[in-house]
């Protein structure tokens, strides 16, 4: 039964939600401050680990009689990264999932025990070359750090949400330089709808991360292609096939890690990461260049000097080996990864195309335009494909085909009704995570309303609202109105509502259910 006669509480939340605006935005910068340091730590150890990773596998090539006591620390080393994992399951895999549970469904997540875990696990296994990324982890250690900064300066649950999400972006922003990519992520993946309040987390936490990132780092974007000229338009017909065949990858790999996730689930927790880890011995030994997140591959795929069968060679077991490593729960992204397949996607089609006339010059400009097209298929973020591609190669002369590319790849990818990842694993982390489900933790969310939803354009008597809830305000425009039973809710307000009885997931999915178009009423 939803309550509206107004009383002192209700003017309280709202003229608090009046302000909010400008208090998140100086405690985001705090929490993009805060995240920005620790990611920047985070890739300097991963980098660190993986350089290492090559150098090790080198040695011991020179060095057979090296491997055995190699076997010897994997078995140590994956027993050890075995149990940081059970102490904590939450920090286990990519952790943009864990992020998105937390924010969306209330799970319980310690973000003490996550950042532990992360750091040591996650550094571990990256001086043994698995085919893992950095951005994930990055994510949820932005989220963490975060979490941990809004226990004490947050003064209630929605804009603790916000300062994690903020944390979110800059943990993306950090990880790749990319601050447009992580504030349109908040908005496109992690909240998959827009609020004022979210972009001013995001913006200026993701602002002021890069800050933090650009000053270690440098300037210079994460993929610095050498020489990418713009796509004449005369080959514009190539980017149907393009966008088809990456959405296909994206598709797939999608498929294939979560069946290795599937297959790990019938093996003992604790000998998983020591199979990946085993694995990650004749890559490293036979083909050092698909160790890692991949970064190095994109680079080979731009010059496509290798040729077909090579680069046929390196996107089979960089595929298969992702698979292998993210599938085993070990701390790690596919971030990185799908690009990488991506850019040898799209390089393999160049070298094709050349037999047809395409000249060589453009391949650089496939192996882009097929990284958005294969993480479009895969995450089905396609404006988070577009942008992160255009700041990681530091070039927006290619935002036509690779926007092309990026949603022919999602058609495709919706085609064969493919689960986004991150959607898909995060149901089986729920799955898994009854307890979290169980509890009342009631709180207090903001859901836009859509065009065609079952609230939009009625009066707020009308409604059949859930259970326990309560309806304390409305955002529209740069108005604050405190609703009653004739008020007319509108498409584009923004309600704010307060639950005691429900769970948090509950309150979401059942507020979500009345204000987003297409859902039932």
């Amino acid at each position: 039964m939803l309550h509206t006669r107004g009383n002192t509480k209700i003017y309280r939340v709202l003229s608090k939600l009046s302000t909010i605006k400008w208090s998140i935005a100086v405690k985001s910068i705090y929490s993009g401050l805060f995240a920005g340091l620790l990611v920047v730590f985070y890739r300097f150890a991963i980098e660190y680990g993986t350089e290492t990773a090559i150098q090790v596998y080198a040695v011991l090539r020179r060095n057979p009689l090296m491997i055995l006591p190699w076997i010897i620390l994997i078995g140590v080393t994956g027993f050890l990264i075995a149990w940081f994992m059970k102490q904590e399951p939450m920090a286990k895999g990519s952790g943009i999932p864990q992020v998105e549970g937390l924010l969306l469904y209330g799970l319980k997540i310690k973000w003490h025990s996550v950042l532990l875990v992360r750091f040591i696990a996650g550094i571990i296994s990256s001086f043994f070359g698995l085919s893992l990324g950095r951005e994930g982890p990055s994510i949820q250690i932005g989220a963490s750090g975060s979490q941990a900064l809004a226990k004490h300066i947050s003064k209630n649950k929605l804009e603790e949400n916000y300062l994690i999400t903020g944390g979110a972006a800059a943990g993306l922003s950090a990880a790749f330089n990319a601050p447009l990519s992580g504030i349109v992520f908040a908005l496109e993946e992690v909240h998959r709808s827009f609020s004022g309040l979210i972009l001013i987390a995001a913006t200026t936490a993701a602002l002021t991360a890069d800050l933090v990132s650009k000053y270690f780092f440098g300037l210079d974007p994460v993929l610095s292609f050498t020489e990418t000229p713009s796509l004449s338009q005369v080959f514009y017909i190539w980017l149907i096939p393009l966008g088809i065949l990456s959405g296909i990858v994206g598709a797939g790999l999608n498929k294939a890690l979560l069946v290795f996730q599937t297959l790990y689930g019938k093996i003992p927790y604790y000998l998983c990461p020591g199979i990946a880890l085993l694995i990650a011995l004749p890559c490293g030994l036979f083909l050092p260049e698909v160790l890692g997140g991949g970064q190095n591959l994109v680079q080979i795929a731009e010059k496509a000097h290798s040729g077909i069968s090579v680069i046929a060679l390196y996107l089979v077991v960089k595929f298969l080996f992702t698979c292998t490593s993210f599938g085993s729960g070990t701390p790690g992204g596919i971030f990185m990864p799908i690009l990488a397949v991506g850019a040898l996607t799209g390089s393999l089609l160049g070298l094709v195309a050349m037999e047809f006339g395409l000249p060589e010059e453009y391949i650089p400009d496939f192996a882009v335009c097929a990284m958005a097209g294969a993480l479009s298929g895969s995450v089905k973020a396609p404006v988070t494909s577009i942008l992160l591609i255009a700041e990681m190669t530091g070039s927006l002369t290619h935002m036509l085909p690779v926007a092309a590319c990026s949603f022919i790849a999602l058609f495709l990818s919706d085609l064969l009704k493919t689960t986004p990842i991150y959607e898909a694993l995060l149901e089986r982390i729920v799955e898994k995570d009854q307890s979290n489900q169980n509890d009342k933790l009631g709180g207090m969310v903001e859901v836009p309303v859509e065009m065609g939803s079952a609230v939009a354009n009625r009066k707020v008597r009308e409604i059949n609202w859930p259970d326990g809830t309560l309806l304390v305000g409305i955002h529209r425009g740069n108005k604050d109105i405190v609703p009653n039973g004739n008020t007319q809710i509108f498409h584009g307000d923004y309600l704010i509502v307060l639950s005691t009885e429900n769970t948090y997931k509950d309150l979401n999915i059942n507020i979500q259910d009345l204000c987003y178009a297409n859902r039932t009423d």
